[in-house]
């Protein structure tokens, strides 16, 4: 395989994680189901959990999102897979720190992967209760929509 030349400023793992997200999909039969939702736009991020006594057993995610979304979703499954949901609660914050200084943009691209994921948690907690909900929605404040006059470049 061809070696690819870094990106400057490009870390590493963002760039795996462009080229090959993991845990993108559903999952059969899951504990619980999140979605987070842009209205204005149309965006959705959705995540499917299998939970265990230990933690989270299985995650996945899908979006019809923008790469950031994508990135931000497979980093953060990979982090959180068979990990406590505790900690699960905890990464989001360690994700951030490894993405870096994000634009307004990509912070609200990020919200709607951890909001989709405590979503799906909410989503467990209910079914827990009896509640009849095939998934939670939440849906975002803030749109990832850029108006115009804005940019990222």
């Amino acid at each position: 395989m061809e070696e690819i030349e870094m990106p400057e400023g490009m870390n590493p793992e963002v760039l795996k994680h462009i080229m090959n997200p993991q845990n993108y999909g559903k999952l059969t039969d899951p504990d619980g189901t999140g979605v987070a939702m842009d209205d204005k736009t149309g965006e959705f991020v959705i995540f499917t959990v299998h939970l265990s006594q230990e933690g989270i057993s299985d995650i996945n995610f899908a979006t019809n999102g923008c790469q950031d979304t994508v990135v931000v979703g497979s980093m953060f499954t990979e982090m959180v897979k068979n990990e406590s949901v505790e900690y699960a609660q905890g990464a989001i914050t360690k994700i951030e720190e490894k993405l870096g200084v994000l634009s307004p943009q990509q912070k609200i691209c990020a919200d709607m992967v951890f909001n989709a994921f405590v979503a799906a948690l909410i989503n467990v907690a209910n079914l827990a209760q009896g509640k009849k909900e095939e998934i939670h929605i939440i849906k975002s404040e803030e749109s990832c929509e850029v108006a115009e006059g804005d940019s990222n470049e």
